[in-house]
């Protein structure tokens, strides 16, 4: 069918994402020769793209719901990529910042807009699978980054990585532009599957009647009077805490602690991110399939969510393992991680009108952002003081636990929200209903 066509395009951009993104950490021992970096130097780094990646992770969800999904992708796609060709400009550390700073841009709006294709494309029934194949794309890109990186830098100076993964994202904008399209003007859907999606209107469960949207303009603020928002946004501020050091930090700890080269990292460092699209996938399937067999939504996400997060301790063991247990752990971790991620993107589908999805999507990502930032930093700082990878491994075994115990507390009920009652009773709704 169609949208699921759309849902694996949509997937390969996710894809180039990951690669753009983990270009200096793959390369970091072949750029350090040019521009010397300590551990906070990196930190610092990655703290750039992802405090630019927060605020327009937010600003993205405004601008997709307020552009369309066809043309804020376009113009989203068209920025990052730009940005990532950039760094192949950078004399120092500082230039090389803003590169990150400006990539961070970019890439912060291809997570809203992915939530809003899945919000447009697909029933509820269906949602938790589309966005299983939609983060899966993180996997695919992610393990194409090592061996690509090190073949490129096997055969040609460092700032051709940023050129070459920068075109990807240029060619890939041209197959969007011809391929997609608003379901309601989409010149290849069928009559049959235009039906099915316009049958599936706002987010429901099983047994429940669709929640009208409002009429009246709903502002970040009032977003930000729902107890669900600030619980999705915490959960994903603390999990993507530890998912970005897993992404940004691995490569880094493979030169540090356990001798690697490139080679050996462009041959290794992309295993755990195929156990990342299997939990991708495997997580959302699972999680459709309850709902499927008439599970209520509540279970079929939070019971898929529990598990994932169960298998997250694992990464304690992995400063004392071996090389090859150590891959094992991670990749588990990786597994469990975007499992939960998977999970965690749909609920603003589930809970939310579709108008504000974006937003909401962009809110949350946001959260997640600014948790990266601060672990992040919180790990170059141990590392430069001498506390060691022990420590850090401790502190992000233990995020996701936490993080179901809040989704728990926060989100009662998975069902989609009468936010026009909700606002009127926190006294927060503009002008009333």
């Amino acid at each position: 069918m169609l949208r699921w066509r759309i849902s694996i395009l949509v997937s390969a951009a996710i894809a180039i994402s990951y690669l753009d993104r983990q270009t200096v950490s793959v390369a970091f021992q072949a750029i350090s020769k040019d521009i010397p970096l300590s551990h906070e130097q990196f930190a610092d780094l990655t703290s750039a793209f992802l405090f630019s990646y927060a605020l327009m992770y937010a600003a993205g969800g405004k601008l997709t719901d307020a552009l369309g999904t066809r043309l804020g992708f376009t113009l989203i796609m068209i920025f990052w990529s730009l940005a990532c060709a950039s760094h192949a400009l950078a004399i120092g550390f500082f230039s090389l910042a803003a590169s990150r700073f400006l990539l961070g841009i970019g890439e912060g709006g291809g997570f809203p807009a992915a939530t809003r294709v899945v919000a447009e494309w697909f029933p509820v029934r269906e949602r938790s699978t589309s966005m299983g194949i939609i983060n899966a794309g993180t996997a695919v890109g992610g393990y194409a980054a090592a061996p690509l990186i090190a073949l490129v830098l096997l055969h040609l100076e460092w700032r051709w990585v940023f050129v070459i993964t920068g075109c990807f994202g240029l060619l890939w904008t041209i197959l969007w532009r011809s391929m997609y399209f608003p379901p309601a003007s989409h010149p290849g859907l069928s009559a049959s599957e235009r039906a099915e999606i316009e049958s599936a209107g706002e987010a429901t469960s099983p047994g429940s009647a669709p929640v009208q949207a409002p009429t009246a303009k709903i502002r970040w603020v009032d977003l930000l009077r729902i107890r669900e928002s600030w619980g999705l946004v915490l959960a994903k501020f603390l999990t993507d805490g530890a998912w970005y050091f897993y992404l940004f930090w691995l490569p880094k700890y493979l030169y540090d602690e356990r001798g690697f080269d490139i080679k050996a990292v462009g041959k290794l460092a992309g295993i755990p991110f195929l156990a990342a699209g299997v939990g991708c996938l495997l997580g959302g399937w699972f999680s459709s399939e309850l709902v499927r067999r008439k599970f209520s939504l509540g279970v079929a996400r939070k019971l898929a969510l529990g598990l994932s997060a169960a298998v997250m301790p694992l990464v304690l063991l992995v400063p004392h393992a071996p090389v090859s247990w150590a891959f094992v752990i991670f990749s588990v971790a990786y597994f469990g991680q975007q499992s939960w991620s998977t999970l965690v993107m749909v609920l603003p589908a589930d809970l939310y009108p579709q108008s504000v999805v974006g937003a909401v999507a962009g809110l949350v990502g946001f959260g997640g952002a600014m948790g990266g930032i601060a672990f992040g930093e919180l790990v170059g700082w141990l590392l430069d003081h001498g506390f060691g990878y022990g420590v850090v491994f401790t502190l992000a075994g233990t995020f996701h636990v936490i993080a179901f115990l809040v989704i728990l507390l926060s989100i009662p009920a998975v069902k989609p929200l009468d936010l026009a009652s909700r606002l009127r009773y926190e006294g927060g709704y503009p002008g009333g209903i």
